[in-house]
């Protein structure tokens, strides 16, 4: 008996839409690069729900011919490529021919199309990959998709959809990087009736201000020109300088105008910046590279964002280059300035200038040995030996690492006499010898756990300020914003909405009262969160972040009695003996190290 048969197209457009279509995001990534590959000079997006419910968008392309239009929701139909040898040669967004046939499978799809010159368009209905209506209609020319419904007949996938902010910042994210690589074309994205980007025809400077600007003062002036143009790649764009980089910086990577990942070009740009940047920072880039096709494979993932180089590591050494050459040229890279006293001056070549050759000159009365004493020289270099003994620094000790599997200390142990060493150790006698505290890395940790179980157990110590200070987020960062707003006022923030995409800090905690730039914390927790929606972790990343801030600033443990409680705080702790990131908070040095520093 056969058992192997050919699955219905309707399964393996569903077994395809997994891999293409993975959130309303890669609905509005496909719809919008099918807008570009068909000459649209405007693309317009629509979502509501966060693309759960609702997703329009309309293009001002060339359009489709009917018999087109019925064909493009078939599994592999596309108009880009015709043979293999056209895959060497891709100069479009899409080829697979996989997108509208997947989306069709997973959700209710309403086309109306309409060529250029044509007097009547093409409506077509279709939900789960049936046709329900194919009909003539007096549309617009171009192309308009209306998407419903999404996963409406895959329940899993759409239980397993995150919250809206987080849905609608996915999408914000593709918009973006379809409008970075296509400055030349027209682009607007709504949120319901809320306008989230309108974005004009410009240059590519112009439209990275545009939507990275608002947000940062002086966002322009801050980006370098690179560009440079060689046989096997062209490179232009724009990095950040490195006074403006952050902790939560935009960077970007674009080949033949399509968005890519790229681990092992990342690492060259973050080499021209060695030795530039600030702890924890990172710069702005916006990289656009232009190869022959045929230099390069799309074809890896269904996402098209991993994209393999025939000649990686030249255009590695190139892309470093570029980089490093932009940085100097606008005097980023401190510039030597040597000591020109005393230097030869040479002269300017005459072109009916004779030349000799010079001549030795000497004096036949000079004696090397008149008024030079071997004696004498040699007992002046002993003169005030003394001195050489005197502000003997003292030779510091090698501390070994942690090993975080066994006990640093013994049981029922007596922590007494704690010194301050260059006010940032805490060191003591214990039986198995001294023990080093990093103070600040002891404080972030007591502070963590501290706050972490405020949290957990909603209860909040607030302070209110005097002069509120303003927080003013972009609109994706806003959408992060408000999701993880309760775990923020848990922990003591209070906020009052001042307007679009904007707060005003009215309260903080109180263990932030010293904390100079509240502003500077907050966004560090929007950065530090990141895209994770798993609550116990944003708990986490909060609590820690607070926490280094305020131990930053903490002047604790001043005299032998506060020293002994923050030194019981930090050994109450579920572990003593690495702060938030890993890092040591403590270490021994055994009897017999100090031992032998004495034989």
């Amino acid at each position: 008996m056969d058992i192997i048969h050919l699955l219905p197209d309707s399964i393996a457009n569903q077994i395809a839409a997994g891999e293409v279509i993975q959130r309303p995001a890669s609905v509005v990534k496909e719809l919008m690069e099918n807008s570009i590959d068909a000459g649209a000079d405007r693309v317009t997006v629509v979502v509501k729900n966060a693309g759960r419910t609702f997703i329009k968008v309309v293009d001002t392309g060339k359009g489709m011919s009917q018999t087109d239009a019925r064909m493009a929701f078939e599994r592999h139909a596309t108009s880009k490529i015709q043979n293999t040898d056209d895959l060497f040669r891709l100069r479009t967004m899409g080829f697979r021919g996989e997108a509208l046939a997947s989306i069709a499978a997973v959700a209710s799809v309403e086309l109306r199309t309409r060529q250029k010159g044509s007097d009547f368009g093409t409506f077509i209905e279709i939900a789960a990959s049936k046709i329900l209506k194919q009909e003539m209609d007096s549309c617009a020319e171009g192309t308009f998709f209306l998407v419903k419904n999404l996963f409406f007949n895959v329940p899993a996938r759409r239980k397993f959809l995150k919250t809206e902010e987080t849905e609608l910042r996915h999408i914000i994210t593709e918009f973006q990087r379809v409008a970075l690589a296509n400055p030349n074309i027209a682009l607007e994205l709504f949120s319901g009736d809320d306008m989230i980007y309108e974005l004009s025809a410009t240059n590519h400077k112009q439209r990275i201000a545009a939507v990275f600007g608002k947000k940062i003062r002086n966002f322009s002036q801050n980006l370098l020109n690179i560009e440079v143009k060689t046989s096997i790649v062209n490179i232009f764009g724009f990095v950040g300088k490195p006074q403006a980089s952050a902790k939560n910086t935009q960077q970007f990577f674009f080949v033949n105008g399509r968005f890519m990942r790229h681990p092992y070009f990342h690492r060259a740009v973050m080499n021209a910046y060695e030795n530039m940047l600030q702890p924890d920072t990172s710069p702005y880039y916006f990289i656009y590279f232009e190869v022959n096709p045929e230099n390069i494979d799309v074809n890896i993932h269904p996402t098209k964002t991993e994209i393999k180089f025939e000649d990686e590591r030249e255009i590695w050494s190139i892309l470093m280059t570029a980089v490093k050459e932009s940085l100097g040229k606008f005097n980023i890279i401190p510039s030597i300035d040597f000591n020109t006293e005393g230097q030869i001056d040479i002269p300017v070549l005459g072109k009916n200038r004779n030349f000799e050759m010079p001549k030795p000159v000497f004096n036949p009365n000079y004696n090397p040995f008149a008024n030079h004493s071997p004696r004498n020289s040699y007992s002046k270099s002993f003169e005030n030996w003394e001195k050489l003994y005197e502000k003997n620094e003292p030779q510091y000790i090698d501390i070994k690492p942690i090993n975080s599997n066994q006990p640093l200390i013994s049981e029922n142990e007596n922590f007494t006499d704690f010194f301050r060493f260059r006010e940032k150790y805490l060191i003591t006698s214990v039986k198995s010898g001294l023990m080093i505290i990093d103070r600040q890395r002891a404080e972030e940790r007591i502070v963590y756990e501290k706050i972490l179980l405020q949290m957990e157990q909603q209860q909040s110590a607030m302070q209110k300020v005097l002069f509120p200070e303003n927080l003013q987020l972009s609109t994706d960062e806003n959408l992060l914003f408000k999701e993880i707003l309760p775990d923020i006022l848990a922990i003591g923030f209070e906020f009052e909405t001042e307007g679009e995409n904007s707060y005003l800090v009215t309260g903080i905690p109180s263990l932030l009262t010293e904390t100079p730039d509240i502003i500077e914390l907050l966004q560090n927790i929007l950065a530090s969160v990141g895209e994770n929606g798993i609550q116990k972790e944003i708990y986490e990343k909060i609590a820690a972040q607070v926490a280094k801030n305020y131990a930053k600033f903490s002047q604790s443990a001043h005299n032998q009695a506060e020293t002994e409680s923050f030194i019981n705080k930090l050994f109450q702790c579920q572990n003593p003996n690495f702060s938030t990131d890993g890092k040591k908070i403590m270490a021994i040095i055994a009897d017999s190290e100090i031992f032998e520093k004495f034989n």
